[in-house]
Parts: structure tokens; sequence; C-alpha cells
């Protein structure tokens, strides 16, 4: 019978994700790959454990992760009942609805019908009774705003969700959300939105300087972008990279000499820190204060281990950080 690690909350620190009382460790563990049908169970099984005895207690989900969609969810209920369960008042485990999950109008986007029955659909699959965070996945353009709002505050009254939580939004929909959200008395605490030293998106679209404005959390996917900034990609294309193996969300025409040119420059700065250069893009993370945690994905236990290497050194000098922006522009 598994037993986790006595020492798990002295591995990595945990900080408030806004101004709310909920704390985040500073690297949490998606599901997005690696815990579909496709993947071996007991991986999974060993990457939820190595996770949890280093302090890694938030598990990200959504309903459509896969393959094939619900398959992360109904894997992790198996890990909760196989290990991690008896520890579930330790565990922040968060879901999402907002992308195709079933054919017809009803299982898409975010009404209050799609959301309502997703997250009864993701409770099932996991055999829990409540999440700790219920997100709505993407924005919607064509459902009042109110409506989603609405819907995530139910999930919340219900006893469902603890929290709700908002992915994919830029800072304009983020406010007028936070403001529904607030006068419904909802305790909306997180962001999730992609972000990396190759992608500023939310620095651009005003997600990052409302988030502070409003005093909520961002949760970073994508840290790594999707492994360029590894050192998996310092020699060229590897013959076993997700490029090659599964091209749905990094193609080999994103890979240019002038990225390989970036990376190896990011690479040199890392060593020159005493990093590597997937720590150096997780601390570099870290070290902005908007950023609650940082979320990883791994297929073996050691990139776990390896990653977290990165909470001990997130100081950056400003030169450190030109150097970063100079490169990666």
């Amino acid at each position: 019978m598994y037993q986790a690690a006595q020492n798990r909350y002295q591995v990595i620190p945990y900080r408030r994700c806004g101004a709310s009382g909920l704390m985040l460790p500073a690297v949490s563990l998606g599901l997005w790959h690696n815990f579909g049908d496709t993947a071996p169970y007991e991986n999974m099984r060993a990457l939820c454990r190595t996770a949890f005895d280093h302090g890694i207690t938030h598990f990200d989900l959504a309903n459509n992760y896969g393959p094939e969609p619900g398959a992360a969810e109904r894997n992790f209920g198996k890990i909760l009942r196989d290990d991690l369960g008896v520890y579930r008042d330790e565990l922040i485990i968060s879901t999402k609805a907002g992308y195709l999950m079933w054919d017809g109008p009803y299982g898409d986007w975010g009404s209050r019908k799609y959301l309502l029955a997703s997250l009864d659909q993701s409770l099932q699959r996991m055999g829990l009774d409540y999440v700790d965070i219920f997100y709505h996945h993407r924005m919607d353009p064509n459902t009042p705003l109110e409506e989603t709002m609405g819907a995530l505050a139910q999930a919340v009254r219900s006893g469902k969700a603890l929290y709700a939580g908002l992915s994919n939004y830029d800072g304009p929909t983020l406010e007028k959300a936070a403001a529904i959200l607030d006068e419904l008395h909802v305790p909306f605490v997180i962001n999730q939105n992609r972000y990396s030293i190759f992608d500023r998106t939310i620095e651009h679209n005003g997600l990052k300087d409302t988030a502070a404005k409003l005093h909520k959390g961002i949760i970073t996917f994508s840290p790594l972008a999707q492994g360029l900034l590894t050192d998996r990609y310092l020699h060229g294309i590897p013959a076993d990279s997700r490029v090659h193996t599964d091209g749905r969300f990094l193609k080999e025409k994103d890979i240019t000499p002038e990225r390989l040119a970036q990376i190896r420059a990011l690479n040199d700065l890392a060593r020159q820190r005493g990093q590597t250069l997937a720590e150096m893009a997780l601390a570099w993370l870290l070290h902005h204060d908007e950023v609650t945690t940082v979320l990883i994905g791994a297929s073996k236990t050691q990139q776990i281990l390896d990653n977290i290497k990165a909470v001990e050194h997130t100081t950056f000098t400003p030169d450190e950080l030109a150097v970063i922006d100079r490169i990666s522009k």
C-alpha cells in the first residue's frame, strides 16, 4: 500500500493564490498529456506518486484530456482509488469544461447546460464528490457572460466545486467576468493561461496586469513551450520528439533555424546561472509576483524531479532579464 513521503511538505514552497486563502505549490502537475488510454497505467501512478511525495499537491485536469476525451479523469480516478484517495484533503484537484466534449450543441463552449452536465460527468469519472477548482476553459463569444459565470456560481453553491477559475481569457473579459462573479459572491481565485519565455500573450492582452489588479492568481501552462525550452532541441529535432509522435501541439515548421538559435542562446545563459534550460524557464515564470504556480507535464518521473529544482533559484538580475527578453523577441 502506498504511503506518502513524510517530508513531502519540505521540498517546494507554497504560494498564496491571489488574495484568497488558497495556497498552491510553486509547481503543479498537469494531466494534459501522458494520462490518456494510450499511456501505461503504472507510469501514470508513478508520476502522481512522485509528484505528491515531493510536495506537488495540485493535479490539473479537464473533461477532454485524453485520448480519448475523459480518459485522463477516468485514469486519475483509478489512481485516487489505488493510491492518493486517502490523502484527498491534502490535494487540490481541478478540472475544466469549455472545449468540445460530446456531439451536439450541448457539449461545447460555455452554456449553463454544458458546464454543469460536464462537471457531473467529471466527478463521476474521478469518483469524487467535489473538485477544488472548476474552470471555464475558454471564452465563448456567443453565450452571455452572465450565463457562463452563473453556471460557475451554481457549481460552487451546489458544493461540487470549492473555487471557480477561468482559462484562456484575456484581460478585458476577465475584468467583466470577475465583476459578475463578485456580485454573485463566488470565490473566483485563479486564471490559467499559456505563458513562457517564448509566449508572452498574457503580457499583451491585458490578462497579466488585470489579474494583478484584481488580486487573482495565475497558473501557467506550457511553461516549457511544448519542450522547446529544454535541452531536447539543442541539436535539432530528435527522432522520438513529440513533433513526430504527436504533432497536434508542436509542429516541425515551428522549429526554425532562428528558433533553434534562440534555444541555444538561452541554454548558454541557463548554464551561466548554474541551471538547465528547463529550470531557468520555470524559474523565470516563478520570479513574476503575478504567477502563483507553474503547471508541468511529465512522461517520466525524473522530469518531475528535474523540474522542481527550478524553485531553488528564482531570482534574476536586471541584466539576465534583459538578455532573455532580447533573445526571445
